[in-house]
């Protein structure tokens, strides 16, 4: 009896060991980047005014820099939804949009509504939401989007055979209509981006409508996923019709994955950080640099380079990630860079101009999830006057903001200094 209760314990505890190693493994699988990182400093970099810097960027990154096309920015979902909201509606052949959070409230059903009135209407509409994003979605939101007609799937779902994609999600938000008209940005479907960012219930975010040859990119993009999703690939005039010029804009759509080209999104801002010659403007929600960017950004600043950067203030979605990039404002602001902290509301903003021309707006955020973990999806202007625009919006944003200093960056309690720097241990999971 002893020996049977003996081999008992030892074949339960051969089991745990074998669960545990299985759980690690699954861990390690989602953990360990799936391509070689960037590791080294880029340079030396052309301006990104230059022929060469367009033509690097427009061969590097994959989709080319095409010109005629007309891009118009809207801020807050007040403004936000509303043109969204008008392109699906004005649809005539097909309807593609790709979120990161899909949760349900009255945005939701406004979108339910739009999505399924076009697709009755015998529009092919189509709606991909990360799973892990979207998980506050209710079913009965997926039900009335199935039941009208939209085809409706989950970006990696939960499952046995997805346990080691887990931690890949698609964070693109992507709005396609007809293969004409586009929208990305930060935006999610939810009530929490509704308003005018006045408030601490209403997230502060912009989103950008791309009309013209670069929506096709984005187009492009987006089949990516969808194809990753169900198999199915997206040709003809309803997803690539001939698009005349719409605009006088020189735009590149450009995309990453952990899949394939996950280092897309950080070698871009690396190229225009290291081609900045006068100014970088930046407006981060999330801004957790790696030491390969941060280096870059502190080279900027010894070369003259004058950055102003707008980071959160007393309102976030997540301490961990705060306290993380906190860690981080010391090296920046002791190296001459002027940081302002929004008041009003969440900042969920991700904006990078540089030198008053080029401006990188998308879904991307300024930390290694973004550009290394996620799939995400910007896009690039090279304008000057859409960057002088794009500069009093941010000099607008600036103006709700409070300076920091590097003394009072120093001033942090000592309980404080000790929670950044544990929560910057786990930066490259944030």
């Amino acid at each position: 009896m002893a020996a049977a209760r003996t081999w008992k314990r030892r074949t339960g505890w051969i089991a745990a060991g074998a669960v545990g190693a299985a759980a690690l493994g699954v861990v390690l699988l989602n953990l360990w980047p799936q391509e070689k990182q960037l590791e080294r400093r880029i340079g030396p970099v052309s301006p990104v005014q230059s022929a060469q810097f367009r033509r690097e960027a427009g061969t590097m990154l994959g989709p080319a820099i095409v010109d005629g096309n007309a891009v118009a920015d809207y801020q807050n979902g007040a403004e936000i939804f509303p043109a969204m909201l008008a392109a699906i509606r004005a649809a005539q052949h097909s309807v593609n949009l790709e979120t990161y959070i899909y949760w349900s409230g009255d945005i939701s059903r406004d979108f339910i509504a739009a999505l399924t009135e076009r697709a009755r209407a015998g529009v092919k509409v189509r709606v991909l939401a990360d799973w892990a994003g979207s998980t506050r979605m209710k079913q009965s939101a997926i039900d009335a989007l199935r039941a009208g007609g939209v085809q409706f799937e989950y970006f990696h779902p939960l499952a046995w055979y997805t346990l080691d994609r887990v931690n890949n999600r698609t964070h693109r938000k992507l709005l396609i209509v007809d293969g004409r008209v586009a929208f990305t940005g930060g935006v999610g479907i939810a009530d929490a981006w509704n308003g005018h960012a006045d408030d601490p219930e209403h997230w502060r975010d912009m989103q950008f409508r791309v009309e013209g040859p670069a929506a096709q990119q984005m187009q492009a993009i987006f089949e990516d996923n969808w194809l990753t999703a169900t198999g199915e690939v997206l040709l003809g005039p309803d997803y690539y019709p001939q698009v005349a010029a719409a605009g006088t804009l020189a735009v590149q759509a450009f995309a990453s994955s952990p899949n394939g080209g996950s280092e897309n999104m950080q070698l871009m801002y690396l190229l225009a950080i290291n081609g900045a010659r006068q100014s970088i403007d930046l407006e981060a929600a999330y801004f957790v640099p790696d030491e390969l960017t941060l280096r870059a950004l502190r080279g900027a600043l010894e070369r003259g380079v004058a950055i102003r950067l707008l980071v959160p203030g007393p309102h976030v979605d997540s301490h961990v990630v705060s306290g993380a990039s906190q860690a981080r404002w010391g090296a920046m602001l002791q190296a001459g860079a002027r940081m302002y902290r929004w008041q009003p509301s969440l900042l969920h903003n991700k904006l990078m101009v540089v030198d008053g021309y080029l401006t990188m707006a998308g879904s991307a955020n300024f930390d290694n999830r973004s550009f290394q973990l996620n799939d995400e999806a910007n896009i690039n202007v090279y304008d000057r006057a859409f960057a002088a625009h794009m500069t009093d919006v941010i000099n607008a944003d600036i103006a709700k903001a409070t300076p920091l200093t590097h003394a009072q960056w120093q001033r942090r309690p000592w309980r404080q200094r000790v929670l950044d720097w544990l929560a910057l241990q786990t930066a490259s999971q944030l």
